[in-house]
């Protein structure tokens, strides 16, 4: 057999980041197409006769989370983390990829037209533009866990940690570019949906990306067999068991539902805080949230590359929980200075970029290769509890503290932020401990 057979493409440098870049382009799409809605907030919320759409802010809240809804209370995300163990990454990418896609235009087709009727309460463009985010949210949140299977696969024993901060950098990139872009690009085409109109087209080139993704992981299967000393071990049922009570597994995953329910939900509501707390010109009030994912886009791979090379990743998590919990204190406060909220976002940005970066390169060191498409999926799927809920809650809180000029005190909403945040810091160190116990190796580098 020859020697190029005899060496996995995952062994050359070159070719591993080749993959990662062609996944990480199909991410980047999606969290563009995530976010695009995140500052039309203001278009969406003003009269049909002014020129929006006439949501309320309990509409807007019930929209954002209809995000998870079927991964949530259909358990569709953890199916999918089944089917990425049991059918593979090359299988379970193209669904994932395709789902996104149609997701995106229902909710474009919602957008462009308008429906009468209500039902639940909710306005029929709603529920229709619903329909279309949660099947999308299927698609995305299946697509990320197959992405870091991708990444693992490829990665382990080399820079694991760098790779997956480069990844979520890239994915922030395509968050800042829709928190930056979305509503200049809106008025000037004079339509709401001609901003998801272009992340659609962005999700099909996405989806494109990822049928030549599987070019590359078919060869480097057909080469891993080729060296394999001995088969590796595959998904079984039974293996569940092993997930399900592992304390540090569910510190994780805990430690990721408090967190990220402290940013995602908070960055869908920050345009508006801008404009009606802080006095920014509503053109460029979403360019202050975009400072976060902007951040993050050098700082996730510069933090992935110390825990690659130091260690310290429940550390890193920690430390990122205290200040994720700084800053919602202060936004709660009676401070409506500019400067002040600029400096909060920016250190919101780094407290985004510790947390993932040490976090994610940590679950393979708790869960063994053959469940870790179930391990993640599951972590999504807590997430995803907090991503449908919080948006709910506070889309709620806001509407019940809204004057009768239409300004919001945002007191109640920016302390609920901070109550996460706060949570978070325990179960980090509750980490910490069970890590010092049972020896996962969380303080320790990745390259080996």
């Amino acid at each position: 057999m020859s020697e190029a057979i005899q060496k996995k493409l995952s062994d050359s440098a070159a070719m591993r980041w080749i993959a990662l870049l062609i996944v990480s382009v199909t991410m980047m799409f999606a969290y563009f197409f995530t976010d695009v809605m995140s500052p039309l907030e203001p278009l969406l919320t003003i009269s049909k006769a002014d020129g929006g759409l006439g949501w309320s802010s309990d509409e807007y809240g019930f929209f954002s989370g209809s995000y998870g809804f079927f991964n949530v209370f259909l358990l569709l995300l953890f199916f999918g983390g089944i089917i990425l163990d049991k059918f593979g990454i090359r299988f379970t990418g193209i669904l994932s990829t395709a789902l996104m896609f149609v997701g995106a235009g229902i909710k474009w087709w919602a957008l462009d037209n308008t429906f009468e009727g209500e039902l639940f309460g909710y306005q029929m463009q709603v529920i229709y533009a619903c329909l279309g985010f949660a099947t999308y949210g299927v698609g995305c949140e299946i697509a990320g866990i197959t992405v870091s299977k991708v990444i693992v696969k490829w990665f382990t024993g080399h820079e694991l940690a760098l790779a997956m901060g480069v990844q979520v950098g890239l994915a922030r990139l395509g968050t800042a570019a829709a928190l930056s872009f979305a509503l200049p690009f809106a008025k000037s085409m004079g339509s709401v949906a001609a901003s998801v109109g272009l992340g659609a087209a962005l999700l099909c080139a996405g989806m494109l990306a990822f049928f030549v993704y599987n070019v590359l992981d078919k060869k480097e299967d057909k080469a891993s067999q080729a060296v394999a000393t001995e088969p590796e071990p595959g998904f079984k049922f039974s293996d569940l068991k092993m997930l399900f009570t592992n304390k540090g597994f569910w510190y994780i995953t805990i430690l990721c539902l408090m967190f990220y329910a402290g940013v995602f939900p908070f960055l869908k509501f920050a345009t508006k805080l801008m404009v009606m707390k802080y006095g920014v010109e509503e053109n460029l009030a979403g360019s202050i949230p975009s400072m976060l994912p902007y951040g993050t886009i050098v700082l996730t791979p510069v933090f992935g590359l110390i825990y690659d090379k130091i260690g310290r990743g429940a550390t890193l998590m920690i430390i990122g929980s205290i200040l994720l919990t700084v800053v919602h204190v202060v936004f709660a406060l009676p401070i409506t200075s500019v400067g002040v909220a600029i400096t909060m976002m920016l250190i919101l940005g780094v407290a985004f970029g510790l947390v993932p970066s040490a976090m994610w390169p940590s679950v393979p060191k708790i869960i063994p290769m053959q469940l870790l498409g179930t391990a993640y999926a599951l972590i999504f799927y807590i997430q995803n509890i907090g991503l449908s809920l919080v948006p709910i809650l506070i889309g709620k809180v806001n509407q019940a503290n809204t004057d009768a000029n239409g300004m919001i005190d945002y007191t109640h909403t920016m302390t609920i932020f901070a109550i996460c945040g706060a949570i978070a810091i325990v179960i980090a160190f509750l980490l910490l401990l069970e890590d010092k116990k049972k020896g996962y190796g969380l303080e320790k580098s990745n390259i080996k």
